[in-house]
């Protein structure tokens, strides 16, 4: 019997494996999110299972206490935290994994050593890595997770020579660990590899900002993936392994698409500093800014009327909906409209929001129907058609400057087309640029009208003027 636990172990493992997989593939539709959540969710539970079943297990009680106060933490979370603050619990919640890699590599060197052994080179060489990516993962998504709560300035933080210092850092950091795997029982070079980790991480953060920081959130998911993968060869766990190893790519994956729907690359992102500038804006009705372009507004009767009376409506949700808490007042809206006979469609940028799906999941929420949610390539060609899109909180990601002003810090980046609409209505506080610092076009076309104020007092005017019609 005992010769049958190690094999049922692995296949556990396997078993749990191939459900964080199919998981994954269908956490990439809304319609089929949930289920991949629960697949992987009880994928992970199997491993535990599996884990907890062998017999190098020596201490069950302090696994039950750490099981029980995660669980507590875990589901508190889950109910406190606003949709609008997701990006911060990721990023709290990476670096979460990012210690707890450091901390395998950091027990397992001190295991070795107190026992007067010395650690093989394979092992020395995957504990260096599990502490460098683990101590850059934690500091680095606390310094996000601070930026994005605005317990510190959400802009890039920079100073002279800032580069070079983190060059010489992580050559001495590779130094270190050269050190080490020379002398594989020195503490002291042990002790100088955690330091320049967690001080790595925070130099790698501080420069980054504005609408990157969830970016880098998503890259130091990657990262605390491969961490928990670096772990996995430490401790000699398949399953961690494979874990790690499927969160990392997923993040890397996911970083490249949050860069691409900016037009951005990874090295721009985080070694640009960019969104350092002032925000430019002013306020305001019918007004003329300094190139002397007409803003022109409308009361929240105007824009129901507008809504009323059109066959296609599409609703462009962006991060002030998400601020405001309007997503179940969209819904109301959509909902009015669709009993005047109006099509209502929503179109979702790929960077609305705080991170890739961030409308989809509040829209979710509000149990906007899935099938009227579609991406910026799917939308687009239908904008010629469309009698009013309705701009609620998105900026930059409506920017016709994108398509054709080559000076812009946005060019190149894809965008709704909302432009080419028939009527244009954007909810906005006011007339501040967007992350990128530049006025928006949009907001000074002839198609387009202004309805300033919160995106939820704004909405629920328009439900009100929608309800006479």
């Amino acid at each position: 019997m005992n010769e049958l636990i190690p094999s049922a172990i692995q296949i556990s493992y396997l078993v749990a494996a191939s459900l964080f997989i199919i998981g994954l593939k269908q956490l990439g539709s809304p319609a089929t999110a949930r289920r991949g959540n629960l697949l992987g969710a009880v994928g992970m539970l199997i491993a535990i299972v599996a884990t907890l079943l062998d017999r190098s297990v020596l201490n069950y009680e302090m696994i039950l206490v750490g099981i029980l106060i995660g669980s507590g933490l875990g589901a508190i979370m889950a109910q406190k935290v606003e949709m609008t603050a997701m990006p911060q619990m990721v990023g709290l919640l990476n670096g979460f994994g990012g210690a707890a890699s450091a901390l395998v590599a950091v027990g397992e060197f001190w295991k070795v050593i107190h026992a007067g052994a010395v650690p093989p080179l394979d092992e020395t060489i995957t504990i260096i890595l599990s502490v460098l990516i683990g101590g850059v993962t934690l500091t680095g998504s606390l310094l996000a997770f601070a930026k994005l709560q605005e317990l510190v300035p959400g802009a890039p933080i920079t100073f002279p020579l800032q580069q070079p210092v983190n060059l010489l850092l992580l050559l001495s950091f590779l130094a270190c660990g050269g050190y080490l795997i020379a002398n594989p029982s020195s503490q002291a070079a042990f002790l100088g590899l955690t330091a320049l980790s967690l001080v790595l991480g925070l130099l790698f953060v501080l420069p980054i900002g504005g609408a990157d920081t969830p970016v880098v959130i998503s890259l130091l998911n990657s990262f605390s993936g491969l961490a928990a993968s670096a772990a996995g060869f430490v401790l000699a766990n398949n399953i961690l392994i494979i874990a790690g190893a499927l969160v990392g790519a997923s993040g890397i994956i996911l970083t490249e698409i949050m860069c691409r729907a900016m037009n951005r690359t990874l090295a721009n992102v985080l070694f640009s500093a960019f969104g350092s500038k002032p925000s430019v804006g002013a306020g305001g009705s019918d007004t003329r800014t300094n190139q002397d372009k007409v803003v022109r507004s409308i009361d929240a009767d105007e824009g129901a009327m507008m809504l009323g009376y059109a066959k296609l409506v599409v609703i462009v949700p962006g991060y002030g909906m998400a601020v405001a808490q309007a997503q179940h007042s969209v819904r109301e809206l959509a909902d009015q409209l669709e009993r005047l006979g109006v099509e209502v469609k929503y179109a979702i940028h790929p960077v609305a929001g705080r991170m890739p799906g961030h409308m989809n999941v509040l829209l979710a929420e509000a149990n906007v129907p899935y099938t009227q949610l579609y991406d910026m390539d799917d939308i687009n060609p239908e904008f010629e058609r469309v009698d009013v899109a309705l701009v609620i909180g998105a900026n930059d990601v409506v920017n016709p400057a994108a398509r054709h002003n080559t000076s812009s810090p946005i060019y190149g980046m894809p965008i709704l087309e909302v432009d080419r609409a028939s009527h244009t209505i954007v909810i906005k506080r006011g007339m501040s640029a967007g992350f990128s610092g530049v006025e928006n076009e949009l907001f000074y076309e002839d198609k387009t009208v202004m309805l300033f104020g919160s995106a939820r007092d704004m909405v629920t005017k328009l439900i009100a003027g929608v309800k006479e019609l």
